[in-house]
């Protein structure tokens, strides 16, 4: 998996990650709520770095393997989508409960990583602007396969009364 339980420490106390789990659960051996939080991040950041069938994505923008970046695992993972991902993740468990957590600064680390990925995607508040290139890998533009053509011009038939 690309991001376990135990790394969210970084980003949480596990006393907090525990009590959260306690109070929603009655139970803090349920992990669940955990991991749902954990692969609802990786989707949200995969929806942003993923192409899709918008038109906007034939104009040459970078096109992201999120197969091969959220397949890696210890070393072979990028520490920044890592952290992002971490930030996320908590942000979808503190909002259960606010347990000794200033939520305003979750909120804030949250707010930062969705900035990033809309300033990586070219969408949102960053639509229009040059996005920027994290190093990560990337599938290979093969056009092809690409049927539709990236504009259209030309003017209608001249139209006559006669």
């Amino acid at each position: 998996m690309f991001l376990e339980i135990a790394e969210l420490k970084s980003a949480l106390y596990a006393y907090q990650l525990n009590e959260i789990v306690e109070i929603t659960e009655g139970d803090n051996t349920n992990e669940d709520i955990v991991l749902m939080a954990i692969n609802a991040a990786i989707e949200e950041m995969k929806s942003y770095l993923s192409p899709n069938n918008q038109s906007q994505w034939n104009d040459g923008r970078t096109r992201y393997d999120v197969v091969t970046i959220f397949g890696a695992t210890g070393e072979g993972r990028n520490a920044l989508i890592l952290e992002l991902c971490k930030n996320i993740a908590v942000w979808y468990v503190v909002r259960l409960s606010n347990v000794d957590i200033i939520l305003e600064k979750v909120k804030d680390r949250y707010d930062r990583a969705i900035d990033w990925l809309e300033k990586v995607s070219g969408t949102g508040k960053s639509a229009g602007a040059p996005a920027i290139n994290p190093g990560l890998p990337t599938l290979e533009y093969n056009p092809d396969l690409d049927e539709s053509l990236p504009f259209r011009f030309g003017s209608r038939d001249k139209f006559s009364h006669e």
